[in-house]
């Protein structure tokens, strides 16, 4: 017998061996049933596809990291007793049917606690980084800048340079990007801000004298601006080109975002200060940079900032999302650029349809990423049955992370998937106003209007190969 021929009657003893060995450890990972199956099966079917998924993107346990996350946040509350000063009796008093506002004190901490605020909305890129740069122009004390993505284009530079002056005229600036998402923009196209007396860290950089590839998922999605500590920006925009109608025109993507001003910002600082502590292990007495609430700064509309990540296994934004739909009673709007739910977020969007809200998803028809968006639609057929409507948008890209339901207004960086509710740090502004709701219901229907609606009688007629790719794609809809 050659070697060829002895290595063919040990490739199955040897599979059945990987086979056993992968479910073990995956199971011991004590993740989600559906997450657990969907790694088992990519290992066992694709081993060499799922082991280069599982390094790079695996869900692992990340105890070193998530202690250094909890003493961020220890070290950054602890200067941080302006944050529990009181802000209005309105907030105090707001009615809270959902009992949202209990939901996200009792996850979020601090930071989550119910406070005043004005807010703008911005619904194109061109307006938002026009607001943007306006607000650092009239920077007197500070700017701290938190992006998932920051590339190195015309706008980018465009910010840096803006970044660059006023660190000169003495105001300190805190620039921190994600190590992976804004992996383009290198050390060189920071050191003008460097020079000018900037501060610039990663969060989780990866190279490859430090490179590991599990921390592929330990990554800040969130997008923050605080100046001063009386303004604040977040929402779904990075800092690209792609955005913005002036570098783009007509292809420019689709996108919502918000200004916030006000004792609302406390909490966008806090979220900040944390990640920046983190990524640097330090970070300066906080108090110096919550400005005191005085009786002018106290109007403004019920808000609260929500922020999750994997080391607290809180879930806040899901748990968000997941209650205030299944609570909806008149409407639940939700748009994402991503739609892979889980079956409680599923359940709720039935549940809400079946008690009469009326409940609208609004996707990408097909997005950056084509196999999310197939496996999104493995989604339609149950959600449909139940009377939830879908609308699929057209050219050019959605990118808005918006949730409307009855009176309550979310606007953030959470996708409605497993990466943003598990995997990511998010960050959103939860709004308990009817004007603003109202403001976003009007945003949401001119996006139907370039929408195309998606009935149960089409998907039932879906060629066998498109659902085949759809149902095989929801298989990993817990990894994706």
């Amino acid at each position: 017998m050659d070697l060829w021929a002895a290595l063919m009657l040990m490739l199955p003893p040897l599979e059945v061996a990987w086979v056993v060995v992968a479910a073990v450890y995956i199971i011991l990972q004590r993740r989600s049933a559906p997450a657990t199956l969907a790694w088992i099966l990519a290992l066992s079917f694709l081993p060499f596809v799922g082991i280069f998924l599982y390094v790079l993107v695996g869900p692992r346990r990340f105890e070193r990291r998530k202690l250094r996350r909890a003493r961020a946040r220890g070290a950054v509350l602890e200067t941080a007793s302006r944050v529990d000063e009181p802000v209005l009796a309105v907030v105090d008093e707001q009615r809270d049917p959902m009992g949202l506002i209990s939901l996200i004190e009792s996850s979020v901490g601090r930071a989550g606690r119910c406070r005043a605020g004005e807010i703008e909305i911005f619904l194109d890129g061109r307006s938002k980084y026009e607001a943007l740069a306006e607000a650092i122009q009239g920077a007197g004390r500070h700017v701290h800048l938190e992006y998932y993505i920051y590339e190195p284009d015309r706008v980018g530079t465009r910010l840096r340079d803006l970044l660059t002056e006023r660190a000169k005229a003495g105001v300190e600036v805190r620039v921190l990007v994600d190590g992976f998402g804004s992996s383009k923009a290198a050390r060189r196209f920071w050191e003008p801000l460097v020079t000018a007396g900037g501060q610039v860290r990663r969060f989780n950089e990866l190279s490859f004298s430090r490179w590991r590839p599990r921390m592929a998922n330990f990554r800040t999605h969130r997008k923050i601006v605080v100046i001063d500590g009386v303004v604040g920006f977040t929402g779904g925009m990075n800092v690209s080109e792609c955005h913005t109608s002036e570098f783009r025109g007509d292809e420019a993507w689709r996108d919502t975002h918000v200004r916030v001003s006000g004792p609302i910002v406390k909490g966008l600082q806090l979220v900040f200060f944390e990640d920046w502590h983190y990524a640097g292990g330090d970070a300066p007495e906080v108090d110096r940079y919550l400005p005191e609430v005085s009786s002018l700064e106290r109007a403004g509309f019920p808000m609260q900032v929500v922020s999750s990540g994997p080391d607290e296994g809180l879930d806040a934004i899901h748990k968000l999302f997941f209650v205030a739909i299944a609570s909806g009673q008149r409407r639940v709007q939700l748009t994402t650029p991503y739609f892979v739910p889980d079956e409680t977020l599923v359940n709720a969007l039935n549940a809400a349809a079946l008690r009469g809200a009326e409940v609208t998803v609004l996707v990408p028809e097909g997005g950056d990423q084509p196999f999310v968006a197939a496996a999104a639609r493995s989604y339609y057929p149950e959600l449909l049955e139940s009377g939830v409507r879908i609308y699929e948008y057209d050219e050019p890209v959605l990118h808005a992370k918006t949730l409307v339901v009855d009176d309550v207004a979310i606007v953030g960086t959470a996708n409605a998937d497993n990466r943003s509710f598990r995997l990511n740090f998010e960050v959103a502004v939860a709004v308990h106003s009817d004007k603003v709701a109202a403001q976003l219901d009007r945003a949401f229907r001119d996006d139907l209007a370039r929408a195309r609606e998606v009935t149960l009688r089409e998907c039932r007629k879906w060629p066998l190969l498109k659902r085949l790719v759809s149902s095989t794609a929801r298989l990993f809809s817990p990894i994706l």
